[in-house]
């Protein structure tokens, strides 16, 4: 086995470019294969989850080019996908399972999905309930409702669905299959979780209300195609961040950072732990990001993270 050695930095006073965000590049992909028109993402996360969603797009009838490794053209089905010859490998992403199954849920056949076994082992129950709702079925082949699973696509109806938990994933599947129902489909939370979802519906030209906790999509209007810069991902920037908040004089500068706030609650507690951290928002949407300073690290105190705060805080 190869060994690796570990030196401890003297100091930390640098000027990092963190990759695309991962959740927003899942999304980019899967909405620009939905619209109408061709859509052209920059700054991609070529992930292995994030591809995952790529392909599953492109055997749903999706193209894609490669213009580069984070840049892509992606011309969509307008909204009715082909049959994949094959069952769809989501590897380990959850992400992209549980959205894909709100997408293909009102198409005309039946898509199957699998993963790895770590995706095998979550169960899908929270998505197949409100798809039964609407009219879907789904077929989990696993124990208690865990992958590798069947969605038998039908004409859907929206409904109204208060979650049982925040789970952002959970409310991009139901809104994603609204877009194809009948009427609307309204999804409640009893607290915020990441809005990425509704900011791309938006800048795809979606018909959206939110009120608040409340989501509601308008279905049977479509999307249409919109390029989109896809901001870094602040979860790669959050162990910088405290990284360099928590070391003796640290310093560090964080360039094209995604500023969503719902992402962002871990910068409010590194501020009440005492970090200098300058936010700069450098543009304002669909999704805004800017610069991240930290200056003069190592002045924390405690403190107590709690309730409402930590869905925002995952990073």
């Amino acid at each position: 086995m190869p060994e690796l050695t570990v030196h401890p930095v003297k100091k930390i006073n640098a000027t990092l470019h963190v990759p695309g965000d991962k959740s927003i590049s899942h999304r980019a992909a899967m909405f620009a294969g939905f619209a109408s028109g061709t859509t052209r993402v920059t700054n991609f996360l070529p992930s292995e989850d994030c591809l995952c969603s790529l392909h599953a797009m492109q055997a749903l009838g999706a193209r894609a080019e490669r213009l580069d490794e984070t840049t892509l053209e992606i011309t969509g089905t307008g909204g009715t996908f082909l049959p994949p010859r094959e069952s769809i490998d989501c590897g380990n992403s959850g992400t992209s399972l549980r959205l894909l199954a709100g997408l293909v849920a009102g198409q005309s056949f039946d898509t199957h999905f699998h993963g790895d076994a770590s995706l095998s082992s979550r169960p899908m129950k929270r998505i197949v309930e409100p798809l039964t709702l609407m009219g879907a079925r789904v077929d989990c082949e696993g124990p208690d409702f865990r992958p590798p699973l069947t969605v038998h696509g039908a004409p859907l109806t929206g409904i109204t669905y208060q979650t049982p938990v925040p789970s952002a994933q959970l409310k991009s599947c139901i809104l994603l299959a609204g877009l194809q129902a009948e009427g609307q489909t309204t999804v409640t939370e009893s607290m915020p979780s990441r809005d990425h979802t509704e900011r791309m519906l938006r800048h795809f030209h979606g018909s959206l209300q939110t009120n608040g906790l409340q989501s509601t999509i308008f279905g049977k209007n479509g999307l249409h195609a919109e390029d989109i810069e896809i901001p870094g991902d602040f979860s790669s920037a959050a162990f910088w961040l405290v990284a360099a908040s928590a070391f003796p004089k640290g310093r560090i500068t964080l360039p094209r950072v995604g500023l969503n706030p719902t992402r962002t609650g871990l910068i409010r507690v590194l501020l009440r732990m005492g970090a200098l951290i300058h936010e700069t928002v450098d543009f304002a949407g669909p999704e805004p990001y800017g610069t991240l300073r930290v200056e003069q690290g190592g002045r924390l105190k405690s403190t107590i993270v709690s309730g409402d705060e930590i869905p925002n805080i995952i990073d």
